[in-house]
């Protein structure tokens, strides 16, 4: 019988690779870049969670100037093991700044951004990163609005302006996305090296995407849950951001740098 993938089944809850399918799961590794402001509430919980994921994982965590008593507990958790690398920003300077000093950090085959809150659920990772190892993506998103998974029922306008945004975004990449916005990217690191990312704050998001789409990258979509927080819960993006990110949208795909067309090497890494 024909191996169906189970993200093509769009499985719910807390889907995990079936070891049975011959994907190379152990030969793989997975940096998981955290970039963390004032999560002191959360974090610990989110890194236990991502811990057990049934994965070789790399954790990288990225503090951008938290004053809230997170840059004290970060070192704490790493002694602890549940981080493997831990980078602390001695001023706050946004969440793009902290992703790009996280993706330089990290060693992974594969890379993929996780929240240092718990609006997205870790245990989903192996049904991203299956695509990529099936070798029929080079980065996969999770959309919140494929209806794949549980949603907290939240922030109306919240969801219009992000549904405007990747409608821009997809007019100028010429992809049909659905959540540009997305915190869920997962990218093949010797591609995501190739790419010139430069937005310090929330414009690392189409500036990603933007790229991605220069560069060529077979781009993959799937469903996933969401719990998003309201602002009283510790939600930091706001309106000025969404109005931002129209500038960013428009920068990123018309102004340079831009990123070169990437060559795809016959075998991936893990393949060799």
């Amino acid at each position: 019988m024909e191996h169906v993938p189970s993200w093509v089944r769009s499985p719910r809850g807390r889907p995990v690779p079936e070891r049975g399918t011959p994907l190379p799961w152990d030969r793989v590794v997975l940096s998981v870049v955290i970039p963390c402001y004032n999560e002191r509430d959360t974090v610990e919980m989110l890194l236990r969670r991502v811990r057990e994921v049934p994965l070789r994982l790399e954790v990288v965590v990225v503090d951008d100037g938290s004053r809230d008593g997170t840059r004290e507990l970060l070192p704490q958790l790493e002694e602890e093991g549940l981080i493997d690398t831990l980078v602390l920003h001695p001023a706050n300077r946004g969440k793009g700044a902290a992703l790009r000093t996280g993706f330089k950090e990290a060693t992974g085959h594969v890379v993929v951004v996780q929240d240092a809150d718990l609006e997205y659920d870790p245990y989903e990772l192996p049904m991203l990163l299956e695509p990529i190892l099936e070798g029929w993506a080079d980065a996969v998103y999770g959309s919140r609005f494929l209806g794949g998974g549980p949603h907290r029922v939240h922030l109306f306008w919240h969801s219009v302006g992000n549904r405007a945004l990747t409608l821009l975004s997809n007019v100028f990449t010429d992809l049909n996305l659905t959540d540009m916005e997305t915190c869920y990217k997962m990218v093949r690191r010797d591609l995501l090296e190739t790419l010139p990312l430069t937005r310090e704050r929330f414009g690392i998001e189409p500036e990603l995407t933007a790229r991605l789409s220069q560069a060529g990258a077979r781009i993959y979509e799937l469903p996933i849950s969401y719990r998003g927080r309201s602002y009283s819960e510790g939600k930091k993006i706001g309106w000025k951001d969404g109005v931002a990110a129209f500038w960013h949208i428009f920068r990123s795909n018309l102004l340079p740098p831009k990123a070169q067309r990437w060559e795809r090497p016959e075998r991936a890494e893990w393949e060799e």
